[in-house]
């Protein structure tokens, strides 16, 4: 025991030092390139340190096929996989010696024994590691495309020469990219859609203090209109609040097992006195045992509700909106069918665009802000899902929405039940 202690003494500071810049980042939203820096320059330090041909105080690895070099024995594996970081050793082939949980969840599953270039295949990395195996540390930023968008800073450094080993961290800067393009995107959005409803209001303002300032019967027709036009910019507001939120979290998939069933007829129970409105009947087809799926509750409500919203205001007065529930190849399948004038063929891959709207005029005569189905695309992503859309003109649209389907506890996938109909 007082053997381990000044091995002990020397890796107090740099774990203080890393928390403080960790604490320091999280706090320093703004300056988060600056202190992932730090961040990364201290982890690379103390992985330095706990290496085992730098460190007589731990037992001696032994040689294995994922450890052919014999550096990591036990009590090193377990403070890696510990960091709150993707971390990988490379050899000096710049083949994986070892990736943490944090690593594999960005670059996948097997990734030991693989030469970086085919796990990472990003040039600029790809050249710092290349440095770094040369003694020239590098710290670059990357992003990942798909299969959601992830900005990344990426650290490279030698952490041994005999043999050579190379560190390759990982700091997530997709928070700190996403706050910034929200703030500027929120700000762009909110000045071009309100400033029609605001002069709007104001110009009714204007008529009521002037020449209509004792007509009964125009300034109760304008009050009417600027009611109108202030819910509007309400619901305006609300809806860019939520796609932002959305679009924050949209790298961080959900692990709530959420039953889709009861999420659709949470959906469709809300706005059945909007359908009944229009006479407007409800069917929930559905298949008794659907497997559960990994998603966030309220976000799913939000995306049917926005569904069905759309079928019935876009629908067929006196007509019909189904909502069919299937299971298809280890998929939930939730398809909202109307029988409305249908979507041109032409504007269908379009639809998930910001404010776009095929009939601007009917639209925001119902309500419509344009933002539905961004949102609607945004939480498909998040839970790793798939939207298609399919329309006739004069026969209705079907919008698709698959699903992955959480897995049962022992890996199987679930069985294909029958459907059952309702009518509601």
């Amino acid at each position: 025991m007082r053997e381990s202690l000044p091995w002990l003494r020397g890796k107090i500071w740099p774990l203080l030092l890393g928390a403080i810049a960790g604490g320091a980042a999280v706090l320093l939203g703004g300056s988060g390139l600056f202190w992932g820096a730090v961040t990364l320059a201290l982890a690379v330090a103390l992985i330095t340190q706990f290496i085992t041909f730098q460190e007589p105080v731990l037992r001696p690895a032994v040689p294995t096929p994922d450890d052919p070099l014999g550096l990591l024995p036990p009590q090193t594996r377990l403070l890696l996989e510990q960091l709150p970081m993707p971390v990988m050793l490379l050899d000096g082939t710049q083949r994986v010696l070892f990736a943490n949980q944090f690593m594999r969840d960005v670059l996948g599953p097997g990734l030991d024994r693989k030469r970086v270039s085919t796990v990472l295949r990003n040039p600029e990395v790809l050249l710092a590691i290349t440095g770094a195996g040369h003694g020239e540390a590098s710290n670059v930023p990357f992003t990942l495309p798909v299969p959601v968008e992830r900005h990344f800073q990426a650290y490279a450094a030698r952490v041994s020469v005999t043999p050579p080993v190379t560190v390759l961290l990982l700091h997530d800067l997709t928070m700190v990219r996403r706050s910034e393009q929200m703030r500027t995107d929120f700000i762009a959005n909110a000045s071009h859609e309100l400033r029609t409803p605001l002069a709007a209001v104001t110009g009714f303002i204007d008529t009521l203090r002037g020449h209509a300032k004792d007509d009964e019967v125009a300034r109760e027709q304008f009050l009417e209109i600027m009611a109108t036009e202030t819910a509007r910019m309400r619901r305006l507001i609300q809806d860019l609040l939520s796609l932002t939120r959305i679009e924050m979290n949209e790298h961080v998939p959900p692990e709530a097992r959420v039953e889709l069933d009861g999420v659709v007829r949470q959906a469709v129970a809300g706005l059945m006195p909007l359908a009944a409105e229009d006479g407007i009947a409800m069917v929930v087809d559905s298949v008794p045992g659907l497997p559960p799926v990994l998603g966030d509750h309220d976000e799913l409500v939000q995306l049917f509700q926005n569904l069905v919203h759309n079928a019935i205001k876009y629908g067929r007065e006196n007509g019909k909106v189904t909502v069919s529930l299937g299971l298809q190849d280890g998929q939930l399948v939730a398809a909202v069918r109307d029988e409305g004038e249908g979507i041109s063929p032409n504007a269908i891959p379009r639809l998930t665009e910001r404010f776009y709207r095929e009939d601007v005029k009917r639209s925001r005569e119902r309500g419509g802000t344009g933002l539905g189905l961004a949102i609607v695309k945004h939480i498909v992503n998040r839970h790793q899902g798939r939207l298609a859309i399919e329309s006739r003109q004069g026969e209705g649209s079907v919008f698709t929405v698959f699903l992955p389907a959480a897995r049962e506890e022992n890996g199987e996938k679930p069985a294909t039940p029958e459907p059952v109909t309702e009518m509601l």
